[in-house]
């Protein structure tokens, strides 16, 4: 397994980590069970890990990528740049989310305001992961591309109007 494969592998697990973690802590709030938010929290540093190690393994990825012939470097830098966005928030979730597990623990009197806190840091962090998880995916999935399909449809209507 290289580094394209292992990019490819991970990187769902911080989109589906965070939205999953979203749920759960949003039981556990609701509930009022410390366990839920604690798995909440857990599923959090697992999401940030994996963010990580998304990262880490986003250069050899696009080292692969760029020799494949029709791929477009502006789509792979905008999907790079983006990600740097969703790992700084994934790492603030991470560590917010230690945080919460901590005072959790502890049973701390900030137990509840850390879990909103993490709650909304945990909605920011899914909508850039979510994003960037589209980008990369225009890499190589161009029936995702609006441009792609625009391009497509009007090409199509242009051969349309000769027939008349």
């Amino acid at each position: 397994m290289n580094q394209t494969h292992l990019h490819l592998a991970i990187t769902h697990l911080p989109i589906f980590g965070s939205f999953f973690g979203v749920l759960v802590l949003i039981i556990g709030l609701w509930a009022k069970s410390i366990q839920t938010k604690i798995a909440a929290y857990y599923i959090f540093i697992i999401s940030a890990l994996g963010a990580g190690i998304a990262y880490l393994t986003g250069e050899g990825a696009e080292e692969t990528v760029e020799k494949i012939q029709g791929i477009a470097e502006s789509t792979i830098e905008l999907h790079e740049d983006f990600a740097v966005f969703a790992l700084i928030s994934l790492i603030i979730l991470g560590v917010a989310s230690i945080i919460g597990l901590f005072l959790t623990l502890r049973k701390s009197a900030l137990t509840k305001k850390i879990a909103f806190v993490v709650l909304f840091t945990s909605l920011i962090s899914f909508g850039l992961v979510a994003r960037t998880g589209y980008l990369g995916g225009q890499i190589r999935h161009t029936e995702i591309n609006n441009v792609t399909t625009t391009t497509q449809e009007q090409g199509d209507e242009k051969e349309d109007d000769g027939d008349d």
